[in-house]
């Protein structure tokens, strides 16, 4: 598998469960060694994108290939190049840390000193080689999803896939499982593509796929996507804010859209023109909130929709 290959490549990938289409004509690819996040809320479409990648699920119609081998027919050689974390924990707490590993390096054919090194060598990565003896039942939920980290490590992956990894973590946990993932990738040059629902995660990735009702509606670095929006986004209440929205569109030509009960618009230099729409609509304009775009800005601009 060359190295100059993506790490990922999905080409006009659809996927259909009965009558409700879950995915549609997606087209993306994820660069080795880096980050990639699927960002969407519930119903957008990643969930069943995941499954796909990890050959839960068939790919037709489509192609996905993992280091340029088609999922379709290598799925077999795919699995030994991808470690898989899934949302639902999959340990023993009746078990140990190292009884744990152990008994899933069974699985990939790992035995004696070669498991022993590859156990040493995981736990080591993820900071939990003083836990090594201790019951999985008495670790906290941050340090058992590192747990499913270091199980997915065991077979030296080229590629890790994590669905929702931050599912039920605090903040301080989160921000430790971060820690850990950014080091496997500049450590062991591992690419890390997840899943997830929150803005914050996907805008620590290299890349970042925007999923909505099974349509990829946005993709590049966090930063290029925030970038594309530009200027400031002004978030207006109003006691009649349908009225004032079509009073700003004549007034100064400005797309505008009406959210959540507010008037939301997209303006360089947007305290400027805070000025000029208190002098135009005095009125009208109740109160004024005005802040550089996020991630959520872009999922709305180019939806139409609150992040929910």
């Amino acid at each position: 598998m060359s190295s100059d290959l993506p790490a990922l490549q999905i080409s006009s990938l659809s996927h259909r469960y009965g009558d409700r289409q879950a995915l549609i004509d997606v087209t993306f690819s994820a660069d080795a060694g880096r980050t990639f996040a699927l960002l969407g809320p519930n119903g957008g479409g990643k969930t069943t994108l995941f499954r796909i990648i990890t050959t839960l699920l068939p790919t037709a119609p489509g192609h996905v290939s993992v280091f340029g081998q088609d999922i379709a027919i290598d799925s077999q050689n795919i699995r030994r190049v991808m470690g898989v974390v899934f949302q639902s924990p999959a340990l023993d707490n009746r078990l140990t840390v190292v009884e744990n590993l152990k008994t899933h390096g069974h699985l990939y054919g790992l035995s004696g000193k070669r498991l022993a090194t590859r156990i040493a060598d995981v736990l080591a990565l993820v900071a939990l080689a003083d836990r090594a003896e201790d019951f999985v039942g008495t670790l906290s939920g941050g340090l058992q999803r590192r747990v499913e980290i270091a199980k997915a490590l065991l077979p030296e992956p080229k590629l890790l896939v994590l669905d929702e990894p931050s599912t039920g973590l605090d903040p301080g946990a989160r921000r430790e499982l971060w820690d850990h993932l950014n080091n496997l990738r500049h450590t062991l040059g591992t690419t890390v593509i997840l899943t997830t629902h929150l803005m914050d995660e996907a805008a620590k990735s290299d890349r970042v796929a925007v999923l909505h009702e099974g349509h990829l509606v946005a993709l590049g670095s966090p930063d290029d996507l925030v970038a594309e929006i530009g200027g400031d986004v002004i978030m207006i209440t109003s006691n009649t804010p349908s009225v004032l929205a079509d009073d700003i569109r004549r007034r100064f030509q400005q797309d505008v859209a009406v959210v959540d009960g507010c008037v939301r618009v997209e303006r360089t230099n947007g305290h400027a023109f805070i000025s000029e729409l208190i002098e135009a609509f005095p009125e009208q304009v109740d109160g004024i909130a005005v802040g550089k775009p996020t991630l959520e800005d872009v999922f709305l601009h180019h939806t139409g929709q609150r992040w929910n």
